[in-house]
């Protein structure tokens, strides 16, 4: 059973108060990424309140984003667009790895093996989100083949974006 999970492909990731010009780079091969997966889309969002500042992240990352209902916290409209037709799964996360997201993987692949998973991530930050939650996968579902598509994902920096990906490589997670 196959899976991509779009990670934090949000307005503050890509051009907003977090975004980049990698991130801003990178939404035409998502969209593409997308628009051409055959299976079930998870779309991870990441969601903060009001309290952001007084939190342990917002301490050491004091730049307030994807505050829940906001229009930074809103995925990317071109994403957005080609999610609307793929009937995805929104899955809201508070933290950089979703605990939640390998019991979403298991409840909607009910009796299919673990080695017959393939689980494909793209999205944002790289070497926050995206690596978070494809070491956490991979810590859940060992047999799974899980890869990363280089292509469909920026890091804060480029020189992050590449650590990460060697990171990742060095787990047994096939970078595309």
């Amino acid at each position: 059973m196959k899976f991509l999970v779009v990670v934090d492909m949000q307005k503050d990731f890509v051009d907003g108060s977090l975004g980049t010009k990698e991130a801003v780079a990178i939404v035409p091969n998502a969209v593409k990424k997308i628009s051409d997966f055959e299976g079930k889309v998870i779309c991870t969002y990441d969601t903060h309140f009001e309290n952001y500042m007084e939190t342990s992240e917002g301490k050491k990352l004091p730049v307030i984003h994807c505050v829940e209902n906001t229009d930074g916290w809103q995925l990317d409209k071109a994403i957005q667009e080609t999610v609307n037709a793929k009937n995805y799964i929104s899955l809201h996360k508070i933290t950089f790895g979703s605990k939640d997201l390998p019991a979403l993987i298991k409840s909607l692949s009910g009796d299919t093996a673990e080695s017959e998973l393939d689980i494909c991530l793209i999205g944002l930050c790289t070497d926050i989100c995206v690596v978070s939650n494809a070491l956490y996968l991979k810590a859940n579902f060992p047999e799974a083949k899980i890869s990363v598509d280089s292509s469909c994902c920026a890091g804060v920096t480029p020189e992050t974006h590449e650590a990460s990906l060697a990171t990742m490589r060095c787990c047994q997670i096939d970078v595309l």
